[in-house]
């Protein structure tokens, strides 16, 4: 068989027919390119003449640069309650926050549906003291009506000098009048890991507050120390995560490191590749084997759900409370020019069998609720006629009134079942896998936790 070499005129005309064919496949995408930059060029158009319109009709002369921030604010803000415009000193106050010690009253704040709403008062703070609850909405801070502030601006109002008032009239379940808080501000102190404690000489228990520097090392030498105090060692653990507004990502991958020998901790995801990243546990440092329970509710927020979801998808501990608040998202610091940044949400938090934490929050294996003592509405007995009970002592203060380091089994029923749970747990210790062990009186629980996906397996730490 004969091939004949095409000749000059064989490869123009495929040349051109390979222009053409791409030509026809480009032109649509160059065409919406085109047609987007349009789209932006007229709107910032648009924002020009308003901006320009503003400033010549307006009726008192308004700083071009206040407009501008003005709107840079809003535009951040409209994304999420979590994003944000940080202005020079905005950005100071935010790096004062990791570091367990800044001005203010005390509680970790979000939006939900739009409200400002306290996740939780960190524990013997003025908001604490004052009996701000976790769920509570802020209508008023010093009677300015909160609905058109940013999550920013909220807490620019309630932040000030030590020994200056603030108050909060906020908007309670079930409750049909605002209550008023009024609020002194103080430098607040917090001390991340707190209340060790033995209980009938065989279980552990450990609260943690928070996350911020050192939580994973305070957490690993409290641990060690009631280990050498228990008489013949430690037959089971409670880490206590109720209250826990979250705080840096990175210690709350070494406490569940400290359980966690092997495996997915956590990881993000984002529209950017340098926005997915996953966490890994190593074997070292990992705390000895033993049936544990994490008590979680409401208040448990952000990094603490991270620590109660890993710990729950690998089976290592029970999770025993309330459906934790969902707060799942991460914010990154983005420098700007002239020491602004802007704080916005680039990844969700995954578990490691890949359930979303935002808006969703952990679902405990073990639901019990923190039932409290209620106070009689002594107003609407006396109207009731009901003199005696408008008579009535008041009752006692709850476990909301009180410091969270005075432990009362017999008034904390979520703390009572974890006990009992470790009691009765009849499980092989080098196979303790979570729930397994644990004498539970929801068959369902067993058989969920037996059905849910599996966690990702990994053999190398971050």
């Amino acid at each position: 068989m004969h091939l004949r070499r095409p000749g000059r005129r064989g490869l123009l005309l495929g040349l051109m027919a390979a222009v053409a064919v791409v030509a026809f496949t480009v032109y649509p995408m160059f065409r919406h390119v085109a047609s987007a930059a349009k789209d932006n060029y007229e709107s910032l158009e648009a924002f020009s003449m308003v901006l320009a319109t503003v400033r010549k009709h307006y009726v008192e002369e308004v700083d071009t640069q206040e407009l501008i921030e003005g709107a840079m604010k809003g535009m951040i803000s409209s994304l999420d309650p979590h994003s944000a415009y940080l202005t020079p000193d905005m950005l100071r106050e935010l790096r004062i926050d990791t570091r367990g010690e800044f001005g203010g009253l005390g509680i970790e704040i979000t939006m939900r549906e739009d409200v400002l709403t306290i996740v939780t008062p960190i524990d013997g703070t003025p908001a604490f003291r004052a009996g701000a609850q976790p769920g509570d909405k802020i209508i008023l801070i010093d009677g300015e009506v909160t609905r058109e502030m940013s999550l920013q601006e909220a807490v620019d109002k309630m932040r000030g000098a030590p020994g200056t008032e603030v108050t909060l009239s906020i908007r309670r379940k079930d409750q049909r009048n605002l209550i008023e808080l009024e609020i002194t501000r103080e430098i607040i102190h917090v001390q991340s890991v707190r209340s060790p404690q033995i209980f009938e000489d065989r279980f552990g228990y450990l609260r943690v507050t928070n996350f911020q520097q050192d939580t994973a090392k305070e957490l690993s030498e409290a641990l060690t120390q009631l280990e050498t105090d228990s008489d013949g060692g430690l037959d089971g653990l409670i880490l206590d995560l109720r209250y826990n507004p979250g705080g840096l990502l990175d210690q709350a991958v070494d406490v569940s490191d400290l359980f966690l020998d092997a495996g997915l901790i956590v990881s993000t995801n984002g529209r950017l590749e340098s926005q997915r990243d996953k966490w890994l546990a190593s074997s070292n440092g990992t705390a000895k084997l033993r049936p544990m329970v994490v008590l979680v509710n409401g208040g448990s927020a952000s990094a603490s759900e991270i620590v109660a979801g890993a710990l729950k998808d690998h089976q290592r501990a029970l999770v025993l409370g309330t459906q934790t608040f969902g707060k799942g998202s991460v914010q990154t610091i983005l420098s700007l020019p002239g020491d602004a940044a802007v704080r916005l949400t680039t990844a969700r938090y995954y578990t490691p069998s890949g359930r979303s934490i935002h808006e969703r929050g952990i679902e405990p294996d073990v639901v019990v609720e923190q039932t409290l003592p209620e106070a009689e509405d002594d107003e609407s007995a006396a109207a009731a006629g009901d003199e005696a009970a408008a008579e009535k002592e008041p009752a006692e203060p709850s476990i909301e009134e009180l410091s969270r380091d005075t432990i009362d089994v017999e008034r904390d029923p979520q703390l009572k079942r974890a006990l009992a749970l470790l009691d009765g747990w009849a499980g092989d210790i080098e196979a303790i896998g979570g729930v397994a062990g644990f004498q539970l009186d929801e068959p369902s629980t067993l058989a969920e936790a037996a059905s849910a996906p599996r966690p990702q397996e990994a053999t190398s730490p971050h």
